[in-house]
């Protein structure tokens, strides 16, 4: 059936993964991301080296921010920020094999929707929480990208006037709700560096409980916001901090009935960028 090499850029961590067309992770690699642009494109290529194999027929990457999937090109980058010329020009390992291009949160949603969470349903959103926060819609079954870069779920504007965001606004549901943001608000409190979102959730004081509202309020905000535009089947919340923000979210009611669907936390973790990276490159050699 032949495999695929699927590669998630993170603003904390790369992973690779090499994957079969059911989705199973055959070999793995993960980095932490390096601080420069060509530091990146140097790890990209490690990765496909060292996951190569005779049964690779398709290299998929998922990268932060607006990408053109037709040119394989990013337009616009956040924490990392690919932005140029179309990455197959600018990698080195592709050996020939077709390279396919979306999304970081679009890679992830194709993963949770085949394999994951999103398994059955029709109309899906997801936010992946991370050092940022990114997203993706399936309406009908296929993937909402209007004019070419629908899904920017972390750039609503959640507080007016509120912390500049990488993207050059002020207050976007990045600046409140993703893991930078929660670091930022833990090292403004009393709680210790070793602090997390999990032992935020284990802690049943008053200082813990505020602290998360602070954080997960904002993003059950915008997920009410989110189904009052989609009507989504389910909402899946993933990244590496999916889990914890579902949990935490699941402990604020939503304001309007009219606005609730299910809140679900992404099955795949960590590998659905990966596993959608794989999945799509392989889809689109076909």
């Amino acid at each position: 059936m032949g495999a695929a090499i699927g590669v998630d850029v993170g603003g904390t961590k790369i992973r690779a993964a090499r994957v079969d067309s059911a989705g199973k992770i055959l070999a793995h690699w993960v980095r932490s991301t390096p601080s420069t642009i060509p530091g990146v494109l140097a790890a990209i290529d490690a990765a496909i080296m060292e996951l190569d194999g005779d049964d690779v027929q398709a290299i998929g990457i998922g990268a932060p921010g607006r990408v053109d999937v037709g040119a394989g090109a990013v337009l616009s980058g956040g924490f990392v920020n690919l932005a140029g010329p179309p990455l197959a020009t600018r990698l080195d390992s592709l050996a020939g094999r077709p390279l396919f291009v979306d999304n970081d949160g679009t890679m992830a949603l194709v993963a949770e929707a085949r394999v994951g969470a999103g398994a059955g349903a029709v109309h899906l959103l997801m936010l992946t929480i991370g050092t940022g926060i990114g997203g993706a819609a399936i309406s009908g079954g296929k993937i909402l990208r209007g004019a070419g870069g629908a899904g920017q779920f972390g750039h609503i504007t959640i507080a007016y006037g509120g912390a500049p965001c990488a993207c050059g606004r002020l207050g976007c549901l990045e600046t409140t709700s993703s893991g930078t943001a929660l670091r930022r608000l833990i090292d403004a409190t009393n709680f210790g560096p070793e602090t997390t979102a999990a032992s935020l959730l284990a802690d049943d004081s008053e200082h813990a409980r505020a602290l998360l509202l602070r954080w997960a309020g904002p993003l059950r905000e915008g997920i009410d916001s989110y189904i009052a535009a989609f009507d989504p089947d389910r909402v899946i919340l993933g990244g590496g901090l999916g889990a914890a923000a579902a949990a935490a979210v699941a402990r604020i009611p939503g304001k309007s009935p009219w606005f609730q669907r299910p809140v679900v936390a992404a099955r795949l973790g960590d590998s659905a960028g990966v596993i959608g990276a794989g999945l799509a490159a392989l889809d689109a050699a076909r």
